[in-house]
């Protein structure tokens, strides 16, 4: 895999699983507790959104599944040929 594949990857990764994160321990501010709404602002935006906390475990949670991909791409140790629904591809060349 060169460079740029990997960091394509890992970006690609990293934004699936922010998307997939963000919704985790969101709280209005009527579900918090916080009798106040800021004129203006939707009713459903979160009390405490927690980006930091979100960004940091989706770089985590990237990081373990790009190496996953990484280790697949590089040192193949599952080919198509060993899942055993799929069609042999061995002999499609010939």
């Amino acid at each position: 895999m060169s460079l740029i594949g990997g960091l394509a990857i890992y970006g690609i990764i990293w934004w699936v699983v922010l998307f997939a994160v963000l919704p985790f321990g969101v709280r209005t501010g009527e579900e918090a507790g916080e009798g106040d709404h800021v004129p203006g602002a939707a009713e459903s935006a979160p009390a405490r959104p927690m980006l930091l906390r979100k960004v940091l475990a989706t770089t985590g949670i990237a990081t373990v599944i790009w190496l996953g991909v990484f280790v697949l791409l590089e040192f193949r140790p599952v080919s198509l040929d060993d899942v055993p629904f799929l069609p042999r591809f061995g002999d499609a060349g010939r």
